[in-house]
């Protein structure tokens, strides 16, 4: 697909190029909305509204090279604006794996594990590391999409793990 293309057809008011250009990544935007909202329906929702905006907003972007990282931000800044609106604290248990099949204790106890360390951390910190973990996004990914700089996502990803290995020697002395 010819993403410039594509992208001048949506300016000119061609609906199906928005859509087939959205399709493209339709994957990464769920993903991306489910890591934030937490659930399938708010995730949809968010999905809807940043849609809604591309179509009103298309003729702002000046660059189509950087469309898709556009998107995104208008994405996380719409699923952040709805976490406000309803005062939701973002839940881990979105973002560990489903248990298996096999009904597998261990990994039952690795989720409880995670979601109780991550519960330590600030929303900040949190965030930076579900998405450079969870959703494999680099450094200057999240930097953009947390309107931050580089610097401070690699930061909040640093003193988030520092603070999470201290949690878990603590743990492992049984002093949890």
């Amino acid at each position: 697909m010819n993403v410039a293309k594509m992208i001048k057809k949506a300016k000119k008011g061609n609906k199906n190029a928005l859509v087939q250009l959205i399709m493209h990544e339709k994957d990464t935007y769920y993903k991306l909305a489910f890591t934030y909202m937490g659930n399938e329906h708010d995730a949809m929702d968010a999905l809807s509204v940043m849609i809604i905006t591309l179509y009103e907003k298309i003729n702002q972007l000046k660059d189509g090279a950087v469309f898709y990282s556009w998107s995104k931000t208008i994405l996380v800044n719409e699923c952040k604006a709805s976490l406000r609106k309803k005062q939701k604290v973002i839940t881990v248990d979105s973002f560990v794996k489903e248990k298996s099949q096999t009904n597998d204790f261990q990994q039952i106890d690795n989720q409880i594990d995670i979601n109780a360390m991550l519960e330590y951390l600030n929303e900040e910190q949190k965030e930076a590391i579900q998405l450079k973990y969870f959703l494999d996004y680099d450094n200057k990914t999240i930097a953009k999409l947390t309107n931050t700089s580089v610097g401070t996502v690699k930061s909040r990803i640093f003193y988030g793990l520092k603070k999470l290995r201290t949690i878990g020697e603590r743990d492992k002395n049984g002093s949890y």
